[in-house]
């Protein structure tokens, strides 16, 4: 008995261990991101309707407030994964659409801007 709750309380610290926040950093660079698609040009569709970076941003902060309350995002590259890449409902790829230039999967669009925010790649658009 006594070495089955030494194996549980272990588990319970050790799980404890596992999921983790957002360092600082990655909150910055996901605030950083949201921030880019907000003060840009481009739209963003999701389901095959367009939007608006205003409503675009709105519907991903609610991703990723979901995702922050289950442990589910620690980087911004998981972020992007897990919240600024796909449909969570219908599965299908967003993509961002910016003035004179085609349309991109949302994705790669993020990651560009990620890039950019490391300081390894041009300003958003």
């Amino acid at each position: 008995m006594l070495s089955r709750l030494t194996l549980v309380t272990c588990l319970i610290a050790v799980s404890g261990l596992v999921s983790a926040a957002p360092s600082p950093t990655a909150k910055r660079e996901i605030q950083g991101l949201m921030d880019a698609l907000s003060a840009s040009s481009c739209e963003f569709q999701r389901n095959g309707t367009w939007h608006g970076r205003d409503e675009a941003r709105k519907h991903l902060q609610r991703k990723y407030d979901y995702l922050l309350k289950r442990d589910l995002v620690d980087t911004a590259e998981q972020f992007i994964e897990r919240a600024a890449t796909k449909s969570s409902m219908s599965g299908r790829a967003y993509q961002v659409r910016c003035p004179g230039q085609p349309a991109q999967p949302a994705a790669a669009w993020f990651k560009a801007r990620l890039a950019a925010l490391r300081g390894s790649g041009a300003p958003g658009r």
